[in-house]
């Protein structure tokens, strides 16, 4: 039970005095409690944030959510150390069944709000990735607590909800510092399958941005119908969507031009037609390829 401060007391009548010194006490204890959060609490969460190695827009929406969190402890507290245990239990009824009106109209955002905490957290991709998601594919531009911001590869800006990025399966290519490519080569089937392996793997041995170690290896893995299947795959370094495509295209050219010099087809498919058309007039013809 709070009771009036006796120079309060001098200064005021007596039914201002209770109001006064309970007003006394609230700003004292949110001024002390805001005051501790901010140099004790802030801080720590801060460092806890730096050892996570966070991106500096990673950090800043959760230290405002931290500094709420200090204010909304310090007003509560203060209520309490005030003694205004009956307005801060009302006022608690109203939050209370705000919180639940409120978390029904905006349950979508909500989601969205804690699937971008999960991003920050467990950082499946930063500013910058390429990533991959259902059909889509870009490079992140930004990350919010609701949306992440993605630029196509045509240029175009997608504004995703942080749910759809977290409720799914995410491809994030450029997470490793390395990145495995392949490539199928189809040669005929009278071609040298030996000659065409040694050509591949030369190419890619030759090629500055594909890496020496780990090797590139080249296996038989398809016998299509008009061609042999050579899967070529490889590693390049630090990767990046315009890496990634320019080292598979030169790579892939590199190899067609050994190709056409040491007279190794690259088939097309050839489709044979059987069957017989009837003509009036004309006698039948049969077996028209």
């Amino acid at each position: 039970m709070v009771t009036p401060l006796p120079i309060v007391r001098d200064l005021l009548p007596e039914q201002y005095a209770l109001v006064a010194t309970q007003a006394l006490y609230f700003v004292i204890a949110f001024l002390a409690i805001t005051f501790l959060g901010r140099a004790v609490f802030s801080p720590l969460v801060a460092r806890l944030l730096d050892r996570r190695d966070l991106d500096e827009h990673a950090k800043r929406p959760l230290l405002k959510l931290t500094n709420a969190v200090v204010y909304f402890v310090a007003i509560s507290a203060a209520f309490g150390f005030a003694g205004f245990t009956g307005f801060l239990q009302s006022l608690a009824t109203i939050a209370a069944a705000g919180t639940l009106a409120v978390g029904f109209a905006l349950q979508d955002v909500i989601k969205n709000f804690v699937a971008g905490v999960f991003i920050y957290t467990d950082r499946p991709f930063k500013i910058g990735d390429w990533i991959e998601w259902d059909d889509n594919s870009g490079i992140v531009e930004d990350i919010s607590l609701r949306v992440t911001r993605v630029r196509t590869f045509d240029n175009e800006l997608l504004t995703v909800p942080n749910s759809t990025l977290t409720d799914g399966v995410l491809k994030n290519p450029v997470a490793k510092e390395k990145l495995r490519l392949q490539f199928l080569f189809g040669i005929g089937y009278d071609d040298d399958i030996d000659q065409a392996t040694e050509i591949i793997v030369d190419e890619a041995e030759a090629h500055d941005e594909i890496m020496d170690d780990p090797g590139v290896t080249v296996r038989l893995t398809e016998l299509g119908d008009s061609f042999v299947g050579l899967k070529s795959r490889f590693w390049i370094d630090d990767p990046s969507r315009s890496d990634f495509v320019k080292t598979r295209s030169e790579y892939v050219q590199s190899v067609k031009e050994r190709f056409d010099e040491a007279g190794i087809d690259i088939p097309y498919p050839i489709r044979t037609l059987d069957g017989e058309v009837e003509i009036s007039g004309s006698p039948s013809v049969d077996h028209l390829e």
